[in-house]
């Protein structure tokens, strides 16, 4: 998208104009997020693939957005997004 613009060809006394507009594709899921089961003090990995790298990603609890914590870890390979949930407890679930 950052492409879109006005581009020009100058040869002195002519120039030729065009504009490039970049239509952005969306982002989509390749691999959902999967239920997980884990005993209580345990650790447990969250882990979903994008169709496209880099893309931010914003974790959650229900409503609330998780923040890198001791307890929350966030990972992203290339199109892989991971959460990290660490010493976990009922009130996780």
């Amino acid at each position: 998208k950052s492409d879109s613009d006005t581009y020009s060809c100058d040869i002195g006394d002519a120039q030729s104009r065009a504009k490039l507009t970049v239509q952005e594709t969306p982002v989509l899921f390749k691999q959902e997020l999967q239920n997980e089961e884990a005993k209580e003090g345990k650790q447990v990995r969250l882990t979903c693939e994008l169709s496209k790298p880099g893309t931010p990603v914003k974790w959650m609890k229900g409503d609330t957005v998780l923040c890198a914590s001791e307890k929350y870890e966030f990972k992203q390979h290339g199109t892989v997004s991971e959460l990290i949930i660490r010493d976990v407890k009922s009130v996780d679930a």
